[in-house]
């Protein structure tokens, strides 16, 4: 009897403390359960401040964007102003080149139609030296007198070749009306037609443009 005694003892102890286990984990589990609730809003208000700034910065990244392609858009009245003053010095420049270029024309023209003013008051002088020449005295011609007077013919002749100068060929030549000027016409059955048989004035050629007009009789 008093071993059935402590065996119920014995079992009713081990029920007690299995009870208590039993109590005891729940009461743990309770406590994780309550600590698990309180942590998770924690955790979800900072996800939602990170997605709250990752849209701040987005917003932030969207409107810098659009300011950047406006500037691009809209020029600045500073560069607007760089930009006439730009075009303003382009054309200002241009007109000056024009202008100069122009003007370096004008003077060239100036200074060709100088040339020809003077060249032409020159030519008189060779035609008096010629007439002189051709009209020398037999008995006078050798002499020294004349000898000096042709070197100077031929000392004047060279220099105006020098200058570019050179005389126009008449006699014997068709008639050129760029070259020729016919104040006169023969009926020469010897002599082919429209062909220059005399020279009454010298004509002379100032580089490629003629200075003065040959002076000639035409055969017809």
């Amino acid at each position: 009897m008093e071993k059935e005694k402590d065996l119920r003892e014995q079992e009713t102890q081990e029920e007690e403390v299995t009870a208590e286990a039993a109590e005891e984990s729940a009461e743990n589990e309770a406590a994780a359960e309550e600590t698990v609730k309180a942590e998770a809003p924690g955790e979800a208000a900072e996800a939602g401040e990170e997605t709250e700034e990752s849209e701040a910065k987005e917003s932030e990244a969207s409107e810098a964007a659009e300011t950047e392609d406006k500037k691009k858009t809209v020029p600045d009245k500073k560069d607007k102003k760089i930009e006439e003053l730009t075009d303003k010095y382009k054309r200002l420049f241009a007109e000056f080149d024009n202008y100069r270029k122009r003007t370096e024309v004008e003077k060239a023209g100036m200074f060709a139609e100088g040339e020809r003013t003077v060249l032409l008051k020159i030519l008189p002088l060779i035609d008096n030296f010629e007439r002189a020449l051709q009209n020398i005295p037999e008995e006078e011609q050798g002499s020294a007198f004349c000898d000096g007077v042709e070197k100077i013919y031929r000392s004047f002749t060279d220099q105006m070749k020098s200058l570019g100068v050179t005389p126009i060929e008449a006699v014997g030549n068709p008639f050129d009306a760029n070259l020729h000027n016919a104040v006169m016409h023969v009926e020469d059955e010897e002599t082919p037609e429209n062909t220059v048989v005399e020279e009454f004035q010298k004509g002379y050629m100032f580089r490629d443009k003629v200075l003065r007009y040959s002076m000639v009789k035409v055969a017809n």
